[in-house]
């Protein structure tokens, strides 16, 4: 993806988007949310998550999102 595709993103889609590619994977980040402090940044709040969901979420990046 090109830095200006990156930068026009819109943080509300990339994060349903994420929600729902986690879902896929059987992954909830219950924190995650667009960070409204900071609209011009266009953030996305990935918070705080158990050790368990870290693991397995690093499990689904290793494997292509495949359990």
């Amino acid at each position: 993806m090109a830095i200006e595709e990156q930068q026009d993103t819109d943080p509300f889609t990339a994060t349903e988007s994420l929600k729902t590619a986690l879902a896929g994977a059987g992954i909830v980040l219950p924190s995650l949310a667009v960070d409204i402090a900071s609209p011009a940044l266009k953030l996305v709040e990935l918070g705080r998550v158990r050790a368990d969901v870290a693991a397995r979420l690093a499990h689904a990046l290793r494997n292509g999102g495949h359990e």
